[in-house]
């Protein structure tokens, strides 16, 4: 098991990965959960896969990606775009509530926000947590490489079962909210006490 994080700058040098991860995030968003996403060739993808971006997978050595996320700096900006939950607390996305944080969304530099987090369904459950684990240090690692100090996430309300098990220091930043049938919660991932 492998861990890779991707830029825009080091695509070339890990072949389809990139496209594997937008596969398997289609599989777990458009298939699974069936939310209405872009999609184009089997690929899920939408208007905050940009340069500014880093893509996180956990990937066997064939390249088969067993879990994802993205992050995205909240000083990016691309047209009317910066970061999914500030567009969101600003209206730009109706389907997520406005009012998703207890005050306004960041645009700093040490503040990256986590999205599209995903671990393929057909894992085995004695897997599953060394797969989150590895996910979470590679999160880690990059947090060190990119000068991240804290995240900032919309996950699935339940985050507090596993957070700890993941040594993740995590708080709420935002109400609990329903959305799809699933609850969710945006939360502050700390990564300053880890960063020597």
């Amino acid at each position: 098991m492998q861990a890779t994080t991707l830029s825009f700058a080091n695509l070339h040098n890990h072949g389809e990965l990139f496209a594997n991860i937008l596969r398997a995030r289609r599989e777990s968003f458009i298939v699974r959960n069936n939310w209405k996403l872009p999609e184009s060739m089997g690929m899920e993808f939408d208007q905050y896969d940009t340069p500014a971006s880093r893509w996180l997978a956990v990937h066997d050595v064939d390249g088969r990606v067993l879990a994802g996320v993205r992050l995205t700096p909240t000083t990016a900006q691309c047209g009317v775009y910066s970061y999914m939950i500030r567009d969101a607390q600003n209206g730009l996305l109706s389907s997520i509530p406005d009012d998703l944080l207890f005050g306004a969304a960041p645009v700093d530099s040490g503040t990256w926000e986590v999205t599209r987090g995903f671990i393929v369904h057909d894992l085995p459950a004695a897997q599953r947590q060394r797969v989150r684990i590895r996910l979470v240090n590679q999160m880690l690692r990059t947090a060190r490489t990119e000068g991240i100090g804290r995240m900032i996430a919309l996950l699935p309300s339940n985050w507090g079962r596993w957070a700890g098990r993941c040594h993740l220091t995590m708080e709420p930043a935002g109400r609990n909210m329903n959305m799809g049938g699933i609850d969710y919660q945006a939360v502050w991932i700390g990564f300053a006490s880890q960063m020597h």
